[in-house]
């Protein structure tokens, strides 16, 4: 019998605290919409959803007679599946790992290492950085998607110093004096010198005596809530996020770094890529995730989990800009007018955005060169390939696997088009 090229995945929920709860997820609305045997409870959390072969969440095979075998395993039986390209570069392995996001609670500050530290800690560290790989990633909001992303400019770190005493007081006097030196002659923050005053201020903050930052921590609130409670505005020093921070994670440090870090919300359709080396932390909305294949995170605070505070500051590259510069662009696809193609320009992934018209019955999801997983969010389809003899249904939460060189042929069936988003490797 002819090896299928085409399936449908079931794929693993994780029920982080930061999760959204019952109805109000994403995540856990599309396993139950691509699952009728899911079970939707109301007062758990549904974090992320899982597409890939990571060893923490092997995504299952359920249509043919292969079903019951995990992706992982289908790969190793199957090397051809990803594509010689991909076979060459990664060692017969999928190189990504796709994702839902769906956040309730402002996950930690972290950033992920590149390929020769990540392969340093994991030698050092195996109990802590459990892989090897490297772990760049992609967020591309579905909802309306808040995040931290990077350091802001000088200028506005400054700014915020000058007008925030008990932010200035855990930074240092020293340090702050450093800053507003440092931001007379570039206030963007992009020469070297510049960038070595940033690291040398956010690690002095970052290794403060924690009983200073809790006295400074708990002053702030109390005065920020004080004037809320008063009727008075408190958005031009974003006391607002402080305050939120404060009450998701009580006497953490980490709730100052907003006054270090661009917050960025992002509009449906527009992602952030977060390469090596640079500082962030999700804060609310749905999004889709992809990266490289890896878990590497170096985490540094509003988390109960390990922190390695000096590793994160070490390894951070102190880029500045502003939260419009984050914002990743995208490109429709010369060949497919349906399709946006998100592209960081590194081998392990690329996502595209397939949204087709509900005028438009009929759709081809074309070849790639890599094996590919693709997320309905939103529609309904009929599905036909030349490699399987059934036709497979398909539903919003339906997730399948398209092996490399394989088209996909999409009947639609629902009036209100079809929109879905595929992860791929772009070795072009």
């Amino acid at each position: 019998m002819a090896v299928p090229k085409v399936f449908t995945l079931q794929c693993a929920v994780k029920n982080n605290a930061w999760g959204s709860i019952g109805t109000k997820s994403e995540v856990a609305l599309l396993r139950q919409g691509g699952d009728s045997t899911f079970e939707l409870q109301d007062d758990m959390t549904y974090a992320e959803l899982w597409m890939g072969t990571h060893v923490k969440g092997d995504s299952i095979l359920t249509s043919s007679e292969h079903a019951g075998k995990t992706l992982s395993q289908w790969v190793e039986e199957h090397p051809d599946c990803l594509g010689s390209k991909v076979r060459s570069k990664f060692n017969d392995q999928l190189p990504y790992l796709f994702k839902v996001l769906s956040i309730n609670k402002t996950l930690s500050i972290q950033a992920h290492p590149n390929k020769t530290h990540a392969e340093q800690l994991n030698a050092k560290h195996p109990d802590i950085y459990v892989d090897d790989n490297h772990k760049p990633e992609m967020a591309l909001a579905l909802t309306p998607f808040e995040g931290m992303n990077g350091f802001k400019r000088l200028s506005k770190i400054v700014h915020f110093l000058e007008a925030i005493p008990e932010f200035r007081t855990v930074v240092g006097e020293k340090e702050t004096k450093a800053l507003q030196e440092a931001c007379r002659t570039d206030p963007k923050g992009t020469s070297d010198s510049a960038k070595a005053v940033l690291k040398k201020s956010f690690t002095s903050f970052m290794n403060r005596d924690e009983s200073l930052v809790s006295e400074q921590l708990d002053k702030l609130e109390k005065r920020f809530q004080k004037l809320v409670d008063e009727g008075q505005d408190i958005s031009n020093v974003d006391g607002e996020i402080f305050l939120r921070l404060c009450k998701e994670y009580p006497g953490d440090a980490g709730s100052f770094v907003s006054y270090f870090f661009n917050v960025m919300t992002l509009k449906p359709g527009e992602a952030m890529f977060l390469q090596a080396n640079e500082p962030h932390a999700y804060m609310s909305g749905d999004c889709i995730e992809c990266m490289a294949c890896s878990d590497n995170v170096v985490r540094a605070g509003l988390t109960a989990k390990y922190k390695d505070v000096p590793t994160l500051c070490e390894m951070l590259s102190y880029i500045t800009s502003t939260p419009e510069e984050r914002i990743f662009d995208s490109h429709v696809d010369p060949s497919d007018p349906c399709v946006t193609i998100y592209n960081p320009a590194i081998p392990d992934f690329a996502i595209a955005k397939v949204e087709i018209p509900a005028e438009t019955r009929n759709h081809t999801l074309g070849a790639y060169d890599s094996g590919s997983i693709v997320l309905f969010i939103r529609g309904s389809a009929t599905a036909t390939s030349s490699s399987i003899s059934e036709t497979l249904s398909l539903r919003r939460g339906s997730v399948i696997f398209v092996a490399a060189g394989e088209s996909v042929q999409l009947n639609l069936e629902s009036n209100d088009g079809l929109l879905a988003f595929r992860a791929y490797c772009p070795l072009d």
